[in-house]
């Protein structure tokens, strides 16, 4: 599992366009997806903070705490721009923060209050996705298809296929290390 860190090394662009697109309207804004005692997703705004250091969130005592402490996986997403549909996405696990000086250099740039009863949590990154659209019509170049750029963490085991389990026949672009850091929506 890569730290946020460490997947801003590796692809900087990717990294500084997530961040811009989490960071849109000041603070940080997105949905958080987290996984119920029962197996099911639940989703809530959150105030993702990005910083050198790491993808954090303070996360108050509710349901989405309880399922971080409990299954640790995520999924964040993006609020949509105003002016064009494009998205962030990250995903991976969530663990909680227990170095008190981490915890507080986090507060201060995330202006927690101190007062609240949350919990920090980093959150590291399998999976990292930018899409962007064209806001041109059909006619313009790349057939108005979205751009979709994907991270994989190479250490992160992936399953292989699309959704339905079919292996992607397409030729792969290789990136640095070897893995494959843009495809073309399907």
């Amino acid at each position: 599992m890569a730290s946020w860190s460490e997947f801003a090394a590796d692809e900087p662009r990717l990294a500084d366009e997530i961040r811009l697109l989490m960071q849109q309207y000041g603070p940080g804004f997105g949905y958080l997806a987290t996984v119920r005692a029962d197996g099911g997703p639940r989703v809530h705004p959150v105030s993702p903070v990005i910083t050198d250091e790491g993808l954090f969130c303070f996360v108050i005592d509710s349901p989405k705490r309880r399922d971080l402490e409990r299954d640790g996986r995520y999924a964040l997403h993006s609020f949509p721009p105003e002016e064009r549909d494009d998205e962030a996405y990250v995903a991976g696990r969530a663990r909680p923060v227990t170095d008190q000086a981490r915890v507080a250099r986090v507060a201060e740039i995330g202006r927690a209050a101190p007062q609240v009863d949350w919990r920090l949590f980093e959150f590291t990154v399998d999976v990292a996705m930018l899409t962007r659209r064209d806001q041109g019509d059909a006619a313009s170049p790349g057939g108005g298809q979205p751009a979709v750029q994907v991270w994989l963490d190479p250490q992160a085991a992936h399953p292989t296929g699309n959704a339905a389990g079919v292996p992607d026949q397409r030729p792969a672009r290789r990136g640095r290390h070897g893995f494959d850091t843009r495809r073309t929506a399907a």
